[in-house]
């Protein structure tokens, strides 16, 4: 209900006040929901990779390929067979125009198969083919040096 307030002269005039509480209630409500959906967008290939001293991507473009520790190829997220992905490959890389492919295999993964999907990766006409590694801690790192 609006409040009124009197003039001098004796007439009502209706103040134009807003209540912003119910705006703030929704404001924080979307804030709290892109909070506890932003973690769940990230997607991917549940891959446990291994911890290396490594560089960070500095280029989040190109083609990811993901070998689960079951020896699963995915294609971004698309399964592939080592039949599938010999050919789907060159064909993801022409029609996303990557310069980049990254690999992200699981720590348990048979280092044969790691080859063998890395060469094929290496046979394409890319800029960059780059194994992925989960960083080091840094008491990890500062450990092992002598």
């Amino acid at each position: 209900m609006p409040r009124r307030r009197q003039r001098k002269t004796g007439e009502l005039v209706a103040s134009a006040e807003i209540n912003i509480t119910s705006l703030v209630d929704v404001a924080f409500t979307l804030l709290v929901i892109f909070i506890i959906t932003a973690p769940i967008l990230q997607g991917g290939v549940e891959v446990s990779i291994p911890r290396a001293e490594a560089a960070p991507i500095t280029s989040p473009e190109g083609v990811v390929v993901s070998i689960t520790r079951e020896g699963q190829i995915f294609i971004g997220d698309a399964p592939a067979s080592w039949e599938e992905f010999s050919a789907a490959l060159p064909e993801v890389v022409r029609r996303e125009q990557a310069r980049s492919i990254y690999l992200r295999a699981d720590e348990g993964v048979p280092y044969g198969r790691v080859l063998q999907v890395l060469g094929a990766m290496k046979a394409l006409d890319v800029a960059t083919v780059g194994l992925v590694a989960e960083p080091e801690p840094a008491q990890a790192r500062t450990a092992r040096r002598p």
